[in-house]
This record gives C-alpha cells, structure tokens and sequence, in this order.
C-alpha cells in the first residue's frame, strides 16, 4: 500500500514510524513545508515540499498530520486522487468542512479514520466499558491542562494561531463523552481567557465548555496551554452515574505536557455504595505504541472493507460540541445544537 505523509511534526513524525514499521504498507513520500530532522528510519524516504508533489506520487493511501486548517482541503484533494485518508483530529475547523470532508468520503467510498489515538488505547476502552456498565445519567468532568514552555509553548502557540485548545484537546474527551452515554447533545456553552500577550488578540490559551445531553448527561472539560497554566489536577477524568463513579487515578503523576501521560491511566477507581474496586492497568501503551494501534486499524479498514460510518459521524458530533463551546466563548452565549434526528 503507497502512503504518502503530510505534515512532520510529533504526530506525523510518529505516524510515518508506524507506516514504516507495517508489512503492507510502502512510504512513497513525507510532506513538509520546511526541512525537520527525522529519526533514522525516515531519513531514506523522498519528500517534498508542497502537497501537491506527494499526491503526483498516486499513493493508496494519504496520512494527513498538517495545522488544522489545512485538513478539510488536503483530505477532498486526496480522495479525490484516488486515495483513502487517515487525518489528524480536529477533523477541520469548521462544522461545514468537517461535513464535507466525511460527505466526500461517503460520495467516493473512500475510507476516512480520525486520529481519536484513545479509541486505540485498551484502559480507556475498559474505563468506557465501566462507565457503561453502571449506567447513565452521567456526570463527566474531565480537563487536561498544559504548563509548556520553550519548544512546546512555540508549537502551542503555532496551533492557536487557528485553533483553539478547548477545540484541537477537546474532541477527544467530548467522544470519550458520547461513546458512554451514546446520546446527542442538546446544548453547549463555554468560557475562555486569553493569558498570554503572545497570542492573537482574538484568540484564549485557557477554556472550559460544558454540554446537555438529551439523556439527561452533563459534562464539562476543560483545556489550558502555557507556562503560566498549574499542574494542580491537571489532569481529571470522572464519570459519575446515580450508581456510582468510574475515576482515573494516575492522571496527574508526570509533566502535564508529557505526550505519554496523556493517554496513561494506570488504574481505574470504580465506586459504588457497595465498596470500591481498584483495577490495576499495567504495562500500558506508549505513544508510539498507540500510533502504531491507529495505523494498523487504518489499513485493515481498507483491506477488509470496514464499514467507517458510525466513526465518521461519531467524529463530527464530537467537533460540533467543541465548536459550539467556541462559538459561546466568543459570543458570550450559550448554543443550542437541537436534538438530531
């Protein structure tokens, strides 16, 4: 399978790792607007600078890991040309071109994947699968904030020049959020601060959006950037049901912008009336790990011709609710989403 990846920083770093680790997949090409060093491995691939040189390249299938904003138009022109597409969350920046995105891929039969890396992760599909089991309503309280500084505060402040971290963090534990309690949201508000002079005048580093479900769950999340943000409770994961609760514990044991600490749970705390039961979750994935999880799942969605709607829909849901929570921030009101049909 020809693949061609765009975009070389952590992500697509990690991705074009995995891609070159896979039996059935053959790199044809890595995309980068500027020269960035690469480990070992990735150093014999060709690559070029503009997009439009790697799909001259016919690959099978496209690795999208570029700044938001250029998703939605590089997904089109690739399964356009021919290819399937995995894609860095968010999916887009818009509702609109998230919509169009996933009606392409449904117009072509092209396979879509979003890089939603806790989909992959075997602890947060168990937490999933707790919450579940206790039932709903639910009450989620989830954040992950991150004090970076110096090259992580730069790329912090690259991605905000187009997205927000309530957004670009968020879609992540809002479908964390929809797969427990597989229902609509309702309505979405949010709040934001701008913290730092060192990003646009039009843009916040700190938000928090909290959403209505139409089964009666609420949620709220929240998302810092920046040296000035606390690595108290950083990082919180709760799902509270009227039969008890489902809680990561090890959430807030390394640096809030340690990339494996992100997805590490190492145990679970399930609290009912009747007492509480510790699950233990050793040896869990890495990063690399789960990438390699993602990419795996990418192909074999193409060779067995998985049936990808349900995760494309599920994966413009998720954004609608971050975007909304954006939308509040940035006029002072809360939005109403209607209940879907």
């Amino acid at each position: 399978m020809r693949v061609i990846v765009a975009g070389l920083g952590n992500m697509g770093r990690s991705h074009a790792l995995a891609y070159h680790a896979h039996p059935k997949a053959e790199i044809v090409g890595l995309v980068n607007r500027s020269d960035v060093a690469l480990p070992q491995e990735l150093d014999a691939y060709p690559r070029f600078r503009s997009f439009e040189e790697g799909l001259a390249q016919k690959p099978d299938l496209v690795c999208i890991a570029t700044y938001s904003d250029s998703h939605a138009d590089y997904a089109v022109a690739a399964m356009e040309a021919g290819a399937d597409v995995f894609i860095e969350k968010p999916l887009a920046t818009t509702l609109a071109d998230a919509q169009r995105v996933v009606e392409t891929a449904k117009r072509l039969g092209r396979k879509l994947v979003i890089g939603y890396i806790l989909r992959h992760h075997p602890s947060w599909q168990r937490l999933i699968a707790e919450a579940r089991d206790l039932g709903g309503p639910y009450v989620f309280r989830m954040n992950l904030n991150q004090q970076s500084d110096g090259p992580t505060w730069e790329t912090h402040k690259a991605l905000m020049q187009t997205t927000s971290p309530i957004v670009d963090c968020g879609v992540h534990y809002v479908d964390v959020m929809c797969q427990i309690t597989d229902a609509k949201a309702v309505r979405v508000s949010g709040m934001g601060l701008r913290l730092s002079d060192e990003i646009a005048p039009d843009m916040y580093n700190y938000g928090q959006l909290q959403v209505w479900f139409e089964d009666g769950s609420i949620g709220w999340y929240e998302a810092g950037w920046g040296p000035m943000m606390s690595e108290t409770a950083f990082f919180v994961k709760d799902v509270v049901s009227p039969r008890g609760s489902v809680s990561i514990t090890d959430g807030n044991k390394s640096a809030s912008d340690d990339v494996d600490g992100h997805t590490k749970v190492g145990g679970l705390l399930v609290h009912r009336p009747s007492g509480d039961t510790l699950i233990d979750l050793p040896q869990e994935p890495g990063h690399q790990e789960l990438c390699d999880a993602e990419q795996a799942f990418m192909i074999d969605a193409i060779l067995t011709d998985l049936d990808l709607n349900r995760h494309m829909d599920d994966a413009v849901q998720s954004l609608a609710i971050c975007l909304a929570a954006d939308e509040s921030i940035r006029t002072g009101r809360p939005i109403d989403l209607g209940v879907a049909k």
